[in-house]
């Protein structure tokens, strides 16, 4: 087998080609919405822009992981890196949430600022300035670890022996990046939707969220790379294997995240809390709870235990497939419940909880068309960039002899 070789361009031409035509559509429906409902239109597009943000940090996370713990599922590596690479692309994507913050954030509309002193309070942090500055600051960190992390990769595929030590520092110290600009931009782009309330377990749900994204999304580009040159026959049911393991874990790990801020919400019974989850466990959105609760962690976890589904990725891959869709109600879940049904951002005053019902609209389809349909493009373009197999890991010897190559 030859690891230097590249996916045919015959086949990521016709797909990208697709996923641009899919955006286009998709971006002129969003066009529309926001001239016609632009409340609806701004919120569904933050929650489509973080199902896919999410995929691509949690894919440099998981980079940077198997470059610290080595093994057999580096196989995945060029996933992970292409995936890492759209994040200019998704800094552009992020500008119309910058555009329209007055209709998604209520500490960015004076008015409420002058009658809420809460809002008051924290308008030293949370003001348009301080945002758009820490928003910058965020994608400079993101992009610049994953241009590094890509460049050192690249100087590994040459021969270059002397950057193993390198990349493993870099992966040490971008998790903790990671980690602390997840949270901030977590606290920034959504829980200050509602900036009455506050979780100190937001910015672990956030990274559960993103590890998990990315696994499913490995898989289903891993499924529709089995049976092509040159990954065909190299693919095995052992590499699926170590990845259906790890969506396991994180099915459990983003479950107890979730389980634990509820429990510690439902134990304080704090007037600043409480709200929150008091609007999503009623007016239509306790459903949505319920459905969440079975479908993104009881049915996943059920299936996930079978070893035999794991090591099929023909079966794996309708489970990483049903659990992207879950992460995108879960998105919708923690962000959607702050406006009410045509848009409108409520104002919490403070005086109690507001009333909002269940509710989707059209653009909840055109927003993850648009950025899903443009990031599809860019991921596809990255993936053709480079040879399907990092041909430097010094794992890599190992992930193909493990699959029974020579």
């Amino acid at each position: 087998m030859d690891v230097t070789q590249f996916l045919p361009a015959g086949e990521l031409d016709k797909r990208r080609k697709m996923a641009l035509y899919a955006g286009v559509v998709g971006v002129a429906g969003c066009a529309a919405g926001f001239v016609l409902q632009p409340g609806q239109a701004f919120r569904a597009w933050l929650v489509a822009l973080l199902l896919f943000l999410g995929i691509a940090l949690g894919s440099m996370a998981l980079m940077m992981i198997q470059h610290l713990s080595g093994g057999a599922w580096g196989i995945f590596r060029r996933i992970f890196e292409a995936s890492s690479r759209t994040l200019p692309l998704l800094a552009i994507l992020f500008v119309p949430v910058l555009i329209g913050m007055k209709e998604l954030y209520p500490w960015a509309i004076p008015e409420l600022v002058q009658h809420d002193k809460i809002l008051q309070h924290k308008a030293p942090y949370l003001n348009p300035t301080f945002f758009i500055v820490r928003a910058v600051i965020y994608f400079l960190c993101w992009s610049g670890l994953s241009m590094i992390l890509n460049r050192l990769s690249l100087r590994q595929d040459s021969g270059d022996i002397s950057v193993n030590l390198p990349i493993q520092r870099w992966s040490g110290a971008g998790l903790v990046i990671y980690a602390i600009t997840v949270t901030f931009a977590g606290i920034d782009w959504i829980m200050s939707l509602n900036p009455h309330w506050y979780s100190t377990l937001f910015g672990f749900l956030m990274m559960g969220g993103q590890g998990l994204a990315a696994l499913c999304f490995t898989v289903v580009i891993a499924t529709w790379l089995m049976p092509k040159e040159p990954t065909e026959g190299w693919l095995q049911p052992n590499h699926f294997h170590d990845l259906g393991k790890l969506m396991f874990a994180f099915v459990m790990l983003y479950a107890y995240f979730n389980f634990s801020q509820y429990l510690l919400t439902y134990a304080a019974n704090l007037v600043e809390e409480t709200p929150y989850m008091i609007t999503r466990t009623s007016h239509g959105w306790q459903y949505l709870a319920l459905f969440l609760t079975v479908f993104h962690f009881g049915v996943p976890w059920l299936l996930l235990l079978s070893r035999a589904r794991k090591r099929s990725p023909q079966r794996l891959v309708l489970v990483a497939l049903w659990l992207l869709l879950m992460r995108f109600a879960d998105l919708f879940m923690m962000i959607s419940p702050e406006f009410g049904p045509a848009g409108n951002l409520h104002a919490h005053s403070g005086e109690g909880e507001h009333v909002s019902h269940l509710f989707a609209s059209w653009l909840d389809l055109s927003a993850p068309l648009a950025i899903g349909g443009l990031w599809v493009w860019m991921f596809l373009s990255q993936l053709g960039r480079r040879p399907l197999f990092p041909a430097g890991d010094p794992y890599l010897r190992e992930a193909l002899q493990s699959s029974g190559g020579h």
